[in-house]
């Protein structure tokens, strides 16, 4: 197991930060770039949190759109499904659809671990539920550095192996420390500088939740965001670094119907015969015994109304999300899906105004961003939409990282941004 060394001030980092050992830095003290890799691009990739492909034109985000247009952009990009925020956060980091890296929702259950996942509890930290190999795992196995202010997976020990640098998720780190810790990591010597950087903002996301994605709270977040992309963009130019930055989001936005909900079948509450897993736009029901699955099954397809019901091997194809795509077991044996633009409410509170997680084929709100510029990429491009599992086999290709294992993400991407290696 790697040496970590907890730089409690160091690189920068806010005195509230400092004073919490939960905002503190992880740092690999003992790793180096080989000296091939000192001379490989960097990249700097972003996350806006539920960034909708159409918000840097509805909310006038200029300074995103100004460099987007410089170097590439998509018309959208298709999360996977289902769009909800830690699965396409790690089908980007792995080239993964959810049901191949096991994280099929925000919050499930396993049946081999007879546990629940959850994004807030500690679980997130845990490297047993994350499958697959991130990109920056890649990147540390062939002795390239990577660092993460934020991403999923990026805090917890896959495959006995963090980062060289990264932080556990806080939102008490104020902007300007955060970009002053990635001009930190960049002034590195060349044999502790990391070539690959995540990136995360969750402003985006908690507006177009609480507010609805037309509010102001949520225009106002975005132009924050896309100021504070324009001055790490300046901060960074100061280190004369070459840098290419990729901007993406995880997935979109919509607005929902908050006065009908499904209503929720009895036999999906029965905690005597189900585990039930639900987020309002998704439930998976996983049977305690076998013989529960026919006839409740038949009960809920019988009465079911503003909702479709799947066995876990007849969820539509397009999805990758059945029996013989789950690869670590944790779809449910039923799985209820709302009928956009409702929200099963078990809990009868009070529903957000806005939210995701819908089939991104059929509700286009559900459709994320996909800016890129820098040395490596061609310029003034526009692309057609695309699948997200393609952006990590185009990082690899970009930091010229080889992986063996089969990811479902295509080469088709790279092969359209990046600018052709001179031979």
């Amino acid at each position: 197991m790697k040496q970590y060394l907890l730089l409690i001030c160091g690189l920068a980092i806010s005195s509230l930060a400092c004073a919490q050992a939960d905002t503190a830095q992880k740092v690999d003290a003992a790793t180096r770039n080989a000296t091939a890799q000192q001379q490989k691009p960097y990249v700097i990739m972003i996350s806006i949190d539920g960034f909708r492909y159409d918000y840097a034109d509805t909310h006038k985000a200029v300074h995103l759109k100004k460099m987007g247009d410089e170097g590439v952009h998509a018309e959208s990009m298709i999360p996977s499904y289902p769009s909800l925020t830690f699965p396409n956060h790690y089908s980007l980091a792995t080239g993964l659809y959810p049901a191949h890296h096991g994280l099929v929702q925000n919050y499930f259950y396993d049946r081999n671990f007879k546990s629940f996942y959850s994004y807030k509890s500690k679980t997130a930290t845990e490297g047993k539920w994350y499958g697959g190999t991130p990109i920056w795992l890649l990147a540390e196995r062939q002795k390239m550095l990577s660092a993460s202010f934020y991403w999923v997976g990026s805090e917890a020990d896959i495959q006995g192996q963090y980062p060289t640098y990264y932080y556990k998720y806080n939102e008490q780190i104020g902007i300007h420390d955060r970009i002053q810790t990635v001009v930190n990591w960049l002034k590195q010597p060349e044999d502790r500088r990391p070539h690959l950087i995540t990136f995360y903002f969750p402003e985006v996301d908690h507006n177009g939740h609480h507010y609805g994605p037309d509010a102001p709270e949520t225009d106002k977040s975005v132009h924050f965001v896309d100021s504070a992309i324009y001055e790490l963009t300046k901060a960074v130019k100061a280190t004369g670094l070459k840098i290419n930055y990729i901007i993406v989001s995880d997935h979109g936005m919509t607005s929902i119907d908050r006065q009908n909900s499904p209503v929720t079948p009895a036999i999906a509450l029965d905690t005597t015969k189900f585990i039930r897993a639900d987020e309002g736009v998704l439930m998976h029901l996983y049977a305690k015994k076998p013989e529960y699955i026919a006839e409740a099954y038949a009960e809920i397809k019988a009465e079911a109304k503003d909702y479709k019901v799947y066995l876990r091997d007849s969820l539509p194809a397009q999805w990758h999300y059945s029996t013989k795509d789950d690869k670590y077991d944790c779809i449910g044996d039923i799985v209820l899906v709302p009928n956009w633009p409702e929200s099963f409410n078990t809990t009868h509170r009070k529903l957000d105004p806005g939210a995701h997680g819908y089939d991104p084929f059929a509700v286009k709100d559900m459709h994320a961003i996909f800016y890129a510029w820098g040395p490596n990429f061609k310029k003034g491009l526009t692309i057609p939409t695309f699948p997200n599992v393609d952006v990590y086999p185009m990082i690899a290709k970009l930091l010229g990282l080889t992986y063996t294992e089969q990811i479902d993400g295509t080469i088709e991407l790279a092969d359209k941004v990046l600018v052709e290696k001179k031979k």
